[in-house]
């Protein structure tokens, strides 16, 4: 498959053995590849829309069946353009998606807190603040921040090159603020001399020191932070990038395009959802209604 993505590379195969083993019985090889791809266009047709539906049976979510979906469409493209597929899978449809409402997270307030319990005269105190102060103030997702080298971070310009999410191995360089850059600096130097291909964030258990911090061990620490901090809502890094961009909207009186340069959402629809769940107008209507019948 030629998705670049080493993640979605490896959902893809998850997928496509999925649908072998649904229909077949067996995981995907490469003769039974061969013999779905070597399939006349109507046949195969009928078999993923057989497909679709048992997944749909099953009570799966409408993203998750048309990932699936999006996997054998690839697969068959891929066959096409090596010349032993002569069929496509445009004519099977997804599933129709309603964009996610919940955009909740914490206000700036909450946030202080879960910066005051960490420790900054310990070494993991210093790595989980900045680590926290990036999420909020560049809105990063886990994984952007999970692949930061040493080397993508330039205090002298107050920049980080990040492989944002869809670009590939394509970088691009957001702007820090200066406690970021500051709080980064400590981190480092704290750490001691590392090599510009090392990990910015690392893990510091006994036994992970050393490895570059996973996406769900970024997770797990914002997790744990929060807790500790006595926020009640279950917390995560994209809660806390919700956050962030809420409180950005806040902070600009809703400038929606203004918000897009720091999520770097593509669709400014997507931002107006955060918007619309900032203003709780229909919330607002919903009492002016009742209100009129008391």
């Amino acid at each position: 498959m030629t998705k670049r993505s080493p993640n979605t590379r490896r959902a893809y195969e998850k997928d496509v053995h999925d649908f072998f083993k649904t229909m077949t019985g067996s995981v995907a090889t490469s003769d039974s590849v061969l013999e779905f791809l070597h399939l006349e266009r109507a046949q195969a047709v009928s078999v993923v829309l057989k497909y679709k539906s048992k997944l749909i049976n099953k009570g799966l979510k409408e993203a998750t069946i048309n990932r699936r979906l999006a996997a054998l469409k690839s697969l068959v493209a891929m066959g096409r353009k090596l010349g032993v597929c002569n069929y496509s899978l445009e004519d099977v449809k997804g599933e129709r998606v309603q964009k996610y409402r919940d955009t909740t997270g914490i206000d700036t307030e909450a946030f202080k807190r879960v910066l005051a319990v960490c420790d900054r005269e310990k070494l993991p105190g210093l790595r989980d603040y900045a680590l926290l102060l990036i999420l909020w103030g560049n809105a990063l997702r886990r994984n952007e921040v999970s692949q930061l080298n040493v080397g993508d971070f330039d205090p002298l310009s107050k920049t980080l090159r990040i492989l944002g999410k869809g670009k590939g191995t394509q970088a691009e360089f957001v702007d820090l603020g200066e406690a970021t850059v500051k709080a980064i600096a400590s981190w480092l130097d704290a750490r001691g001399s590392t090599p510009s291909d090392a990990p910015i964030f690392i893990s510091l258990d006994y036994a992970h020191t050393g490895h570059r911090l996973t996406g769900d061990g970024i997770r797990r620490i914002i997790a744990r932070l929060c807790k500790r901090a006595g926020i009640k809502k279950p917390m995560s890094p994209h809660r806390i990038r919700h956050s962030a961009i809420t409180a950005a909207l806040d902070a600009t009186d809703g400038n929606v395009r203004k918000v897009q340069k720091l999520s770097r959402h593509r669709n400014l629809d997507t931002l107006m959802i955060y918007d619309d769940n900032r203003g709780r107008d229909q919330g607002e209507l919903t009492d002016l209604l009742l209100d009129d019948l008391s």
